[in-house]
């Protein structure tokens, strides 16, 4: 298995906190991660129902099999042993003792929250990011490809056709982590608004829109969109809030995580599909913004992004707020380089440029060809989307090109 990215904050964090909570999607990695990093410590997984009985009947004697700590899989299957780790805890708070894992982010963020405050050190754990992907033998070579292929370790660890592990997936999160979420009754109903998002990843989250085309009610549609996002299969992007003259959308926008369970809900099966598929600027957009998300998330930098939209008037993909400044990346997945594809982002640069906002613009694009304009805007190929995805001024390097 390769190295991860979020591997060095995990490390970091040991060395000062003294447990260490890690969320993200099933199957993203997250007990991979825990036990290389810290590979001197007892492994237990709540999903196992002996382990969960004993933490569930005897939760001090459950944890006092573990007198240096322990990495604790699925620990939202017991909430009630947090409690308990508490008073380990402050009992002993040696850092780098325990590290708790989860794939229920809402759930497991509730019962840290309230009993483990000041005591953890909050990670997530999303699917692999492009330069991820690259650490494997033969990453995908194509746009489409790597779209289609997603981010699920264990499709490039094992070599799998990603539409038969997708399929796999897909039936067990519906199965099995939305019963544990939510208790949802028409389970075929479900399946059909996870679709319908699918449909919209890239587009304006519009609880209405999705109430009627999927015949369910407004409410149940927010409340089934929140078991998404809970379960790390889709999040939303808020609009950016700056202070500007122009009148803003206030609508959130709707993003899956990972592009190739968004194709593969699509009925995406075959890269080629992919060249003149409606949908290929929205999955293409999608995979820019999951993988900037991917980017910050993994470096501990969880706040700071939004999407700029005006009212019959100019928008942009990303907002990339940082202390030095703002970048603005715009996603085009046209292929041929071209002075229309920065536009927009130029529109809106100087939008805020009025209003004294020092801006960056970066267009990541479906072709091969790197290029740095006069005024400073930068038009990336999407081999290299870390490069929007990094620092401001990060310049692409040789061994890049």
């Amino acid at each position: 298995m390769i190295t991860r990215d979020l591997a060095s904050q995990i490390k970091k964090a040991a060395s000062w906190s003294p447990s260490i909570t890690v969320t993200g999607p099933r199957q993203s990695g997250k007990t991979t991660l825990c036990r290389a990093t810290l590979p001197d410590h007892p492994y237990r997984s709540l999903e196992a129902p002996d382990d969960r009985a004993f933490a569930i009947e005897d939760p001090r004697a459950f944890l006092a099999q573990f007198p240096d700590g322990a990495v604790i899989d699925e620990v939202q299957r017991v909430p009630d042993l947090l409690s308990y780790l508490q008073g380990a805890i402050d009992d002993d708070p040696a850092p780098g003792r325990w590290v708790l894992s989860g794939s229920q982010n809402l759930a497991l963020i509730a019962s840290v929250s309230q009993s483990l405050a000041g005591r953890t050190a909050l990670h997530q754990l999303l699917p692999l990011s492009w330069n991820e992907v690259g650490r494997f033998p033969n990453p995908p070579a194509t746009l489409e490809e790597a779209l289609l292929s997603g981010g699920y370790p264990r499709i490039f660890d094992q070599k799998l056709d990603p539409s038969d592990w997708l399929r796999s997936y897909v039936g067990t999160y519906i199965e099995r982590d939305v019963r544990a979420i939510s208790n949802v009754d028409d389970l075929g109903a479900f399946q059909r608004f996870l679709a319908l998002c699918a449909g919209r990843t890239g587009q304006l989250l519009n609880y209405s829109s999705l109430a009627d085309d999927c015949g369910i009610t407004q409410p149940s549609a927010k409340s089934w969109f929140s078991i998404l996002e809970a379960s790390f299969v889709a999040f939303h992007l808020p609009v950016f809030s700056g202070k500007i003259r122009k009148r803003l959308i206030k609508m959130p926008k709707l993003y899956f995580y990972d592009s190739g369970l968004a194709c593969w809900l699509l009925g995406i099966r075959e890269p080629e599909q992919l060249v003149s598929h409606p949908l290929r600027g929205a999955l293409f957009e999608t995979w820019v913004v999951s993988e900037v998300l991917k980017h910050r998330t993994h470096r501990g930098e969880t706040r700071g992004l939004s999407y700029y939209r005006e009212r019959g008037g100019g928008e942009l993909d990303l907002v990339v707020d940082d202390p030095n400044g703002v970048t603005l990346i715009e996603a085009k997945s046209a292929k041929t380089p071209s002075s229309s594809l920065f536009d927009g982002a130029r529109r809106v640069r100087s939008h805020l440029d009025d209003v004294g906002t020092p801006s960056e613009v970066v267009v990541v694009y479906g072709g091969d060809e790197y290029r740095r304009n006069s005024d400073g805007s930068r038009l990336v190929p999407w081999q290299q989307v870390h490069v929007a995805a990094a620092t401001r001024d990060v310049e692409v390097g040789e061994e890049d090109r």
